[in-house]
């Protein structure tokens, strides 16, 4: 039987003095849990390798793929946890045959996101970016060309309505907007009226908003979601918002849209391709945003994702199931049952 549960965390969370990165990631939330301990991985790597699990019950990744070469070896692997809410990065079906289960950090990124989401819709529609250059090369007696415009008045359209379009819609609820829109297949229209918005189809979606913001997961469902056709529908007078994942997408026909002014402007926190080491193609333009994947990162934002994976790090040394779990199916399995008891047992 094991006398304690080893968690292990991905190297990029410190750096090459070994110390953290960041102000906070949770890991206070063990000091409550004396027999959970934890130690980063001796080196980063883009995908996390069998051999960096061993002896691992728990892990939490940052940025690494979690792929089925990696859980091959896992006989005492019992949860993966992403270090947000995003899961596109793992390989959730071989986790569920490795009897590993994946949980995400439900809630923990709502505020922060939805923040970063009207901040960019203000930025976009008042044309900070623009008025920043204006004084640093000159062009105050420009000023008059570059009109803002209000979020009063204005229609958002939110692609997805999960934690986070919930919060964005809760922290717009007094700026004079109309109806917020909403597309999103898994919720129905009494529910979509209950939380103040309105369910419609996509093309009415992109037809009518003045803000598209993105905030539904990468699946094969909506990858290149939003390409050529949908850009084509849009008003020439809105924007598009994407914190979501870059493959969501069509990079090229944005570019296309962009430069020919079909939509006003866009703001990309998320890339088709991560990380983005040269400037895209995109980057010749100015009615466009960037981040590099952070746009929402905040020493609230890490203190509070690190300590939802740290309590269910615990929770599932305890016997118990944690929150965020997105392949639940594997606790119903007789060898992860049979793994946890023999893994767990001491504790729980």
């Amino acid at each position: 039987m094991p006398n304690a549960f080893p968690v292990k965390l991905t190297a990029d969370f410190f750096d090459a003095a070994g110390k953290t990165k960041y102000a906070d990631i949770g890991l206070s939330v063990f000091d409550a849990a004396p027999h959970i301990t934890h130690a980063p991985f001796a080196e980063h790597r883009s995908e996390i390798g069998p051999d960096q699990l061993a002896g691992a019950r728990g892990v939490i990744v940052l940025t690494p793929k979690v792929s089925a070469q990696s859980v091959s070896e896992a006989q005492d692997l019992l949860v993966v946890g992403r270090f947000g809410v995003g899961y596109d990065s793992v390989d959730v079906a071989a986790c569920t045959a490795a009897d590993v289960a994946v949980c995400i950090t439900t809630g923990a990124v709502d505020r922060p996101v939805a923040e970063a989401t009207v901040g960019w819709m203000i930025a976009l529609t008042h044309h900070f970016r623009t008025k920043d250059n204006l004084i640093r090369q000159g062009g105050w007696d420009t000023r008059s060309r570059f009109m803002g415009r209000e979020l009063r008045d204005r229609t958002l359209g939110l692609i997805g309505f999960g934690g986070i379009a919930r919060e964005v819609i809760r922290l717009l609820a007094n700026w004079g907007m109309k109806t917020p829109l909403v597309f999103d297949p898994f919720i129905d229209e009494a529910a979509a009226a209950k939380a103040g918005v309105r369910k419609v189809a996509l093309d009415e979606l992109l037809r009518s908003a003045d803000f598209v913001s993105i905030h539904c997961p990468l699946t094969e469902q909506t990858r290149g979601l939003i390409g050529a056709p949908q850009f084509a529908q849009m008003r020439s007078d809105a924007y598009l918002i994407n914190t979501a994942r870059g493959g969501i997408v069509d990079e090229p026909a944005l570019y296309a849209a962009l430069k020919s002014h079909r939509i006003a402007g866009a703001a990309l926190d998320c890339f088709a391709q991560e990380p983005v080491l040269t400037p895209p193609l995109l980057a010749e333009l100015d009615n466009v945003l960037f981040a590099p994947h952070c746009i929402a990162w905040t020493d609230e934002l890490f203190r509070d994702i690190g300590r939802t994976a740290c309590q269910g790090m615990i929770d599932v040394s305890l016997g118990k199931k944690p929150r965020g779990v997105v392949n639940p199916a594997v606790f119903d399995k007789p060898s992860f049952q049979a793994k946890w008891r023999r893994l767990c047992g001491p504790f729980a």
